[in-house]
Formats: C-alpha cells, structure tokens, sequence
C-alpha cells in the first residue's frame, strides 16, 4: 500500500500545527513519548522530527513531504521541492529574522567589522555563508542554547532569529544586520514530488493549509435587508468577490451573504445597521480557498 510519509515539526510550532491540520479537517493525536501521531488519513503516515532537521530527511527519501523553517532549508544545503509558503509561528503570522546582534557598546558597526570575531549561533551555515558573501572571516560557534547571554564574554556576536527584538533589547544587544528572513515551508522531496499520486496527495495538503491561513483574519457575515436598502448595503459590503443576494419568501427582502476581513468588522456593522440590514450574523471560518 501506498503512503504518504509526512514530517510534523517537533518543539515549538508542534501544537500549532497539529491545530492548522484540524482545521484542514485531519485529526492528530500525539501519544506521550511517541514520535509516532495518529491521523485520520490511512494514505498517511506521521513522523515528529525537529525542525532542524526535517529538511535533510525530505531531500533523503526518509520523509516524502514535511513542514520546516527556510532557515533551516538554507542552513541543511540541500535540494528540496518548495511546495508552498506558511506563514505562521508559535504565536505570530509574519515573519521571522535572523540578525547579527552585538553588545550596545561594541565597536562593531558593520559586517566587515566582524573580521577575527567570535560569533555564536545555532545556524553555523548560514551565517558562515553570510560572512563569505561579506568577504569577512571569523570563528563560528555552534550555541546549544540562551544564546543572547553570551556577549561579550563568551562571543563578541550572535546570530538570533528574532520577530520583535525586544529579547535581544532586553540582553542589551543591538542588531547589525539581518541575515534571513524565514517562514514555514511545506516542502517534498524531489522523487516524490515526480510520484503522480503523491503529488496529487501534496497540492492537496497545501490547497487545505493555505485554505486555513487564508480563513485566519476573514469572517462570513450574512444578514437580511428590504429591496429598498438593497442598493445602499451592498455598496458597504467588501468581499472576495461579490456578496451571495438570496431572495427571500417576501419577496421584497434579500438575504446576503459574504466574507469580509475581520479587522473591518467593528466599523462595518453599525454602517449596515444605519443602512438598513437586519439580523446579522458573524461567523468564524474554518478555510478560505481562493
């Protein structure tokens, strides 16, 4: 039988995932101590791997699709299928930055100052590369860890993912300079991107997950409203294409029916009221697929 081996992140985007996937409508289970989850798809079969290593198992074969960092893509140096850009985190849905940070008061104020400097990262590749596209040469540590602590003493900078910079701010660092920016990729590997049924199997994974991101900042709104301020509410009324006009059993009234950005939704409602809607009714999205 064939199966469609899928990589789910393990750490920090686990939870996060598992709960974009129920939104696409697969239930995953994670049983304690098993790197094993159960889905509700018998074509395929789960695997949690970090992160950090998911892109090398995808270009191995070990895994035929899997969910990681670009980061950790550049940082592996190794040839993957880009399936499709995800953009979401533990918390926030924009992207992150890997930056070079040094102590507020280094003398370091540019790439090339980072000649002879110690650097500690847990992206060694990376940012090796970085210093070779700066011409600069310096010691490149790897860092297990609490990685803004160790300037000055321990490495004269780092290199970080941030998304907001107050962590760095608060260890008194400053940022130099941004290596990376990086989302979530769903990536396969090469072969069995080339498999007919599971790429087929891929592009739905990917319709579906892009379908929820999509759903995140929309709400459906339906309401009612006579012919009369017909005109007048569907001039307020934004949508991802038009408004869905039902009549109704009287035949002078419409019911309607659309899908907004949720950030307009406080303003828009009193403007329909003022207009003359009635019975609206707010609800959340599961997926958007456009």
């Amino acid at each position: 039988m064939t199966m469609l081996r899928l990589g789910l992140p393990k750490g920090s985007l686990q939870e996060t995932t598992i709960e974009m996937f129920r939104k696409a409508g697969f239930q995953i289970r994670v049983q304690s101590r098993s790197y094993y989850p159960s889905i509700d798809d018998p074509d395929i079969e789960c695997i949690l791997i970090r992160a950090q290593e998911m892109a090398r198992y995808v270009a191995e074969g070990i895994l035929d699709v899997g969910l990681t960092g670009y980061d950790w893509i550049m940082e592996s140096g190794v040839d993957v299928e880009e399936v499709a850009e995800l953009v979401y985190g533990k918390v926030g849905r924009k992207p992150l930055r890997w930056v070079v940070a040094v102590p507020q008061e280094s003398s370091i104020q540019s790439p090339q100052d980072l000649q002879g400097k110690r650097i500690a990262t847990e992206a060694v590749g990376m940012t090796q590369r970085y210093l070779e596209a700066h011409g600069v040469t310096a010691i490149v540590e790897f860092s297990w860890g609490a990685t803004e602590v160790k300037p000055p003493r321990l490495a004269d900078a780092i290199v970080e993912i941030t998304e907001t910079g107050s962590s760095l701010k608060a260890n008194n660092l400053r940022i130099l300079d941004t290596v990376c920016t990086t989302t979530t990729r769903l990536i396969a590997n090469k072969q069995a991107w080339t498999d007919s049924w599971k790429r087929e199997k891929i592009e739905r994974l990917a319709l579906l997950l892009n379908a929820v991101l999509s759903a995140e900042k929309k709400v459906g709104l339906m309401l009612n409203v006579s012919e009369e301020n017909l005109k007048n509410v569907l001039s307020l009324l934004p949508a991802l294409h038009n408004p869905t006009v039902a009549p109704l059993a009287d035949d002078k009234w419409y019911a309607l029916t659309t899908v907004i950005d949720e950030t307009v939704v406080r303003d828009i409602i009193p403007q329909l009221i003022a207009a003359g809607a009635e019975g609206i009714v707010e609800y959340a999205l599961n997926k958007v697929v456009n």
